[in-house]
């Protein structure tokens, strides 16, 4: 079985997605882990630390980001891809617009393609998911990194966002992609304000009515700074921790973040909490 699904399959508690990203420039950790043996390093403390998922990228999409060339990103990805496949079977996620990349992460061992731009970056994007028959994120983003955050405008931001997933799973199945490897991600902090946000978590009950996983991404974003005095990004652990927190009580089934301990120990006491 897919090591992506076998995760999804039973989980206790929502699962959690460590970052890794092969990247110089990515808002939270870039340049850290660009050199393969630092990334490796990164994977095994992760997944010493309990994380289910680990997302590997080489390509930032912060906002202002400038786009990167296929065979930069696959030189910065495929040998942490294939180093940390050589010591673990833990669900390995390739985090990636380009199907090009995409094929050559799953070939290299990865078991899911996160593509916040929902399969629309390339023309065979879609072709490229049906083919590879792997669990795809599809992810709502308004405009593209390098503009995305100048002024983002909706009417209605979760029925614009819910809208728009609902369309890319509809065409998805129609080019042949199973049903049961669509996980849909609301896209925090991808062309939204603060209180776009808000909503769209305060909404997420909404995504899960759709009935697939439901995946968040809100770890040390911008709108945490927002919320206190523009702390920076080595200081929004609270933060990100609460909005972890909520979206697993809201129904997302995986928080996608940077501080892997903390965010499990976390949703382990809640679970308790709940349960008892």
């Amino acid at each position: 079985m897919n090591p992506f699904l076998e995760a999804l399959a039973h989980p206790s508690r929502p699962l959690v997605m460590g970052v890794i990203n092969a990247t110089p420039d990515s808002f939270s950790d870039g340049g850290q882990f660009i050199r393969p043996e630092a990334a490796l390093e990164q994977a095994r403390r992760l997944i010493a630390q309990g994380v289910d998922i680990l997302d590997i990228g080489g390509e930032s999409t912060r906002p202002g980001s400038d786009p990167v060339e296929a065979e930069v990103e696959l030189a910065r990805v495929l040998p942490i891809l294939k180093a940390i496949r050589r010591e673990s079977g833990i669900a390995l996620s390739i985090d990636t617009r380009k199907p090009e990349v995409a094929r050559a992460a799953v070939a290299a061992g990865a078991n899911c393609w996160n593509d916040v731009s929902a399969l629309t970056f390339a023309p065979e994007s879609l072709a490229t998911a049906v083919e590879l028959n792997v669990p795809v994120v599809l992810m709502h983003a308004q405009g593209d990194p390098k503009t995305m955050q100048q002024d983002p405008q909706y009417r209605d931001v979760t029925g614009e966002v819910l809208n728009f997933l609902v369309g890319r799973m509809g065409q998805a199945i129609q080019a042949g992609l199973k049903l049961s490897n669509i996980i849909v991600d609301p896209g925090i902090g991808f062309g939204k304000t603060l209180a776009h946000n808000l909503t769209l978590l305060r909404d997420l009950p909404r995504f899960v009515a759709l009935g697939r996983p439901v995946l968040v991404g809100a770890s040390r974003k911008r709108f945490i700074a927002a919320l206190d005095q523009g702390v920076g990004v080595e200081e929004r652990l609270g933060g990100s921790l609460a909005t972890a927190l909520f979206a697993a009580k809201q129904g997302a089934k995986i928080v996608r973040v940077h501080d892997v301990a903390e965010t499990r120990q976390a949703l382990i006491v809640q679970s308790a909490l709940l349960d008892a």
